[in-house]
């Protein structure tokens, strides 16, 4: 039997766009990167060569101060580019992809018969280490530390977000080999999260039954409900789609960085999953699948909360396997939009008789703002989206101000900036809360190492 946590605070965006469970087809990517900006903590090394010819798990770049952490090509062909920005910056490392991938060889393995050193070695040499990441920071984890547990979060609640259910079907074992390896490297436990109802069977691991609205997939949340960290502690999480790419890795012996990503949003003509490859272009995901009118829409790496804006040129988020599309919104203009009566539009806090429709009503929101930024108003607006045992506005007060001891004792080493997405939504104040919580981790994470 698992055990049950159920969230109550939080808030279900239900936006316009919803994807069904089909496969869509996917356009060609004519060029796949490596964008060190997707991975916290890490100061990147390029050590291939324009004009080198890699296969698919050929070191392009390490962490300079952790040359144990690679990061390889996901496929083969030839290195084309070594961006750089102010600095010498390393902004991508890009690979123009052959007709046929050939991989390096890493050979199968079989997990159970492997000790800790032997399996996260392997994950090394792979180049899938930066799948794992750590608390306190949200940084790529170091092979260094020994994690309390494991966290994996096997669903995903953010609006419009993919159906995990969906994405693992076939690959059951590859999760469950994903999983038996990630056992290896801690003595404490592997938790699972799974949402009420959901078909994902595993073994092995401690299963959490999660219920409640969004974030309940955070990983974040799930933590501070299941064990909490405390000041000296380090766990690890990973994504569900990663586990089953290092499950792959043990299994087949080659590092096959292929997923599927769902395209949604208001803004898109078709709304399903397209079988890609991490590292791939934005354009090949979403040529076709665009309204005509496609001047005027933002597209976004990730969900609505916390992805990131994107052109067709940008490439894929490390860590993401949706793409969502909406209005821009820059062609919109609300006649006295504040003294409308607003039918049709989402409010949080009911002041559009919107909400009278009913939970099932689907909204189109754009990308405006909707305000100027002004001063934090304390009137408990975060706490009623905010389910963890944390005072919020304090905490950011606190790392606003950068005192340490009253960010340790407000839980900072418990929280990234993904655990504030809904706060960042419902702020009358319009702060970029993520973005604070994210200066104030890597602050932190300078100053005490």
């Amino acid at each position: 039997m698992a055990n049950v946590i159920k969230i109550k605070k939080g808030l279900d965006i239900n936006l316009k766009g919803k994807a069904s469970d089909v496969l869509l087809n996917g356009g060609k990517s004519e060029s796949y990167a490596i964008v060190p900006d997707y991975y916290n903590g890490i100061v990147p090394k390029v050590v291939a060569k324009v004009g080198e010819k890699v296969k698919a798990g050929s070191v392009l770049m390490i962490d300079k101060n952790r040359p144990e952490i690679k990061f390889v090509s996901p496929v083969s062909g030839e290195v084309t580019a070594v961006n750089r920005g102010e600095k010498r910056k390393v902004l991508s490392v890009v690979v123009k992809p052959e007709a046929q991938i050939e991989y390096e060889d890493f050979g199968k393995k079989n997990v159970a018969s492997l000790k800790r050193e032997a399996v996260k070695e392997a994950i090394q040499l792979a180049g899938m280490w930066p799948f794992i990441k750590q608390r306190p920071y949200d940084i790529v984890a170091s092979p260094a530390d020994k994690p309390r547990d494991i966290f994996v979060s096997a669903f995903y609640s953010a609006p419009l977000a993919p159906n995990f259910d969906f994405i693992v079907k076939g690959q059951e074992a590859d999760f469950q080999t994903g999983l038996d390896a990630l056992a290896k490297l801690t003595d404490g436990k592997v938790y699972v999260g799974i949402r009420k109802g959901s078909s994902v069977s595993v073994k092995g691991v401690e299963v959490v039954e999660v219920e409640g609205p969004h974030p309940a997939a955070n990983v974040g949340v799930q933590i501070n409900h299941i064990k909490p960290i405390n000041k000296g502690e380090v766990v690890w999480t990973v994504n569900p789609a990663d586990v089953i790419v290092i499950g792959r890795l043990f299994n087949k012996g080659v590092a096959d960085f292929s997923r599927l990503v769902v395209i949604t949003g208001s803004e898109t003509t078709e709304r399903g999953y397209v079988k890609t490859i991490a590292g791939c272009t934005i354009g090949s995901l979403v040529d076709g699948k665009i309204m005509a009118n496609n001047e005027n829409v933002r597209i976004i790496s990730g969900n609505v909360l916390s992805g990131t804006k994107v052109m067709k040129d940008d490439y894929l988020g490390a860590y993401d396997n949706q793409i969502t599309v909406i209005p821009e919104g820059d062609e919109t203009h609300d006649f006295l939009g504040w003294a409308t009566p607003g039918f049709g539009k989402f409010s949080v806090s009911h002041s559009f008789p919107a909400w009278l429709t009913g939970k099932n009503k689907e909204y189109v929101i754009d990308a405006r703002i909707k305000g100027g930024k002004r001063a934090m108003i304390m009137s408990n607006e975060y706490d009623r989206v905010f389910p963890m045992d944390i005072m919020p506005e304090y905490l950011l007060k606190a790392i606003i101000a950068f005192d340490i001891d009253k960010m340790e004792n407000l839980g900072i080493y418990e929280v990234a900036p993904e655990d504030f997405a809904l706060c960042e939504f419902v702020d009358t104040s319009k702060i970029e809360l993520q973005k604070i919580v994210r200066q104030g981790l890597d602050l932190l994470y300078k100053e005490m190492n």
